[in-house]
């Protein structure tokens, strides 16, 4: 009989750990975390290469943001486009990622889709929430992946 208790108690540890584990993740990568820490940021200076709250580029921004929920992302906007599961605009979920091509071919700007066709990312002005329908934005968009 106390090893039929040993083994229930090992099996409920174990399996408990197993459900806060995959709910802790789960919450840290709940979009809406992810879109309430970025807006926590929103004025905060450009400043190429930047990962900080001193200052942000781009793709600086998406991995500091993601990084502080939980989610590791590549540092360059390059990478990020490369990961993930394509959405086409029409289909876009606040947390997608938004990419477009600004100063070379390719991804090399990257925002976070908060809804209602708006995005927030770090530009010149530093962060920003923008329209994604703008007709600078929607000009140089190139795609959209969901991470999480």
């Amino acid at each position: 009989m106390r090893m039929v208790t040993t083994i229930f108690l090992a099996f409920t540890l174990l399996f408990s750990s197993l459900f806060v584990n995959a709910f802790k993740a789960e919450a840290a990568m709940n979009p809406q975390r992810i879109i309430a820490e970025a807006k926590k940021f929103v004025g905060t200076p450009y400043k190429f290469g930047g990962t900080s709250p001193s200052g942000f580029d781009c793709s600086g921004f998406v991995y500091y943001t993601h990084k502080r929920v939980g989610k590791t992302l590549p540092r360059s906007s390059t990478l990020m486009f490369q990961r993930g599961t394509s959405v086409h605009k029409s289909h876009l979920r606040p947390g997608d990622l938004v990419f477009f091509s600004t100063y070379k071919k390719g991804a090399s700007h990257v925002a976070i889709y908060i809804g209602n066709n708006l995005i927030i990312h770090a530009t010149s002005k530093g962060v920003t929430i923008d329209n994604l329908n703008s007709a600078y934005w929607s000009s140089k968009f190139i795609g959209a992946k969901r991470i999480i």
